[in-house]
C-alpha cells in the first residue's frame, strides 16, 4: 500500500523538515518489507481567501484535485478517533491487508479542513484534544508510521 501525506502549507528548511524526513527515511527502510511504501509528501499552497469558510473550501478543493480516485483517505482533525499506536498499526495493517492500493493522510491548514471534506473521509483522527502546529503534526504523522511498522514487524522501537 503507498502513504503519501498532503500537507496544506509548506515547511521551511529547518529541525521540523529534517526530523520529518529522518522519519519517512525510517518508515521507507522499515515498511517496505511489509508491503507499506511510502510515496512522497504531497504540500498545497494556502488559501489566501479573506474568511475561513472560504479557505477551508478552496483548501479541499485544490487537496480533491491532487488524491488518487480510489483511496482511502485519513483525515487529521482534533474533532477525530484518538488512537493508540498499536490501534493505528493494527488498521494500517487491515487496510493493507484489504488490498487498498493508497492510503492518503491529510493535514489541513491554519483553519482545518472544511466539514465536506471531512465528511469525505474514510477515517478522521486526532493526537488528542490539543491544537498542534502544523509542523508538529507532520513530524508526529511520520514518527507514527514509522512506530506503526515497527510494531507491526515486532522492532524493539515501541514498548507497551
Amino acid at each position: 500500500m503507498r502513504v503519501t501525506l498532503y500537507a496544506v502549507g509548506r515547511l521551511k528548511s529547518g529541525p521540523e523538515r529534517d526530523l520529518t524526513a529522518r522519519y519517512v527515511d525510517r518508515f521507507k527502510k522499515t515498511g517496505a518489507a511489509i508491503g507499506l511504501d511510502f510515496n512522497r509528501i504531497v504540500e498545497l499552497p494556502e488559501s489566501r481567501a479573506s474568511n475561513a469558510a472560504v479557505r477551508k473550501r478552496e483548501e479541499a478543493d485544490a487537496l480533491t484535485r491532487q488524491l488518487p480516485q480510489d483511496r482511502t483517505l485519513v483525515a487529521l482533525d482534533e474533532r477525530g478517533k484518538a488512537l493508540d499506536s498499536q490501534a493505528f498499526a493494527a488498521t494500517l495493517a487491515r487496510w493493507r491487508d484489504d488490498g487498498q492500493r493508497d492510503l492518503c493522510i491529510v493535514i489541513g491548514g491554519a483553519d482545518g479542513l472544511d466539514p465536506e471534506f471531512l465528511a469525505q473521509a474514510d477515517a478522521t483522527i486526532c493526537f488528542g484534544k490539543m491544537t498542534w502546529p502544523h509542523q508538529l503534526v507532520r513530524i508526529m504523522v511520520a514518527e507514527q508510521l514509522y512506530r506503526a511498522v515497527t510494531i507491526l514487524t515486532g522492532h524493539p522501537y515501541h514498548r507497551n
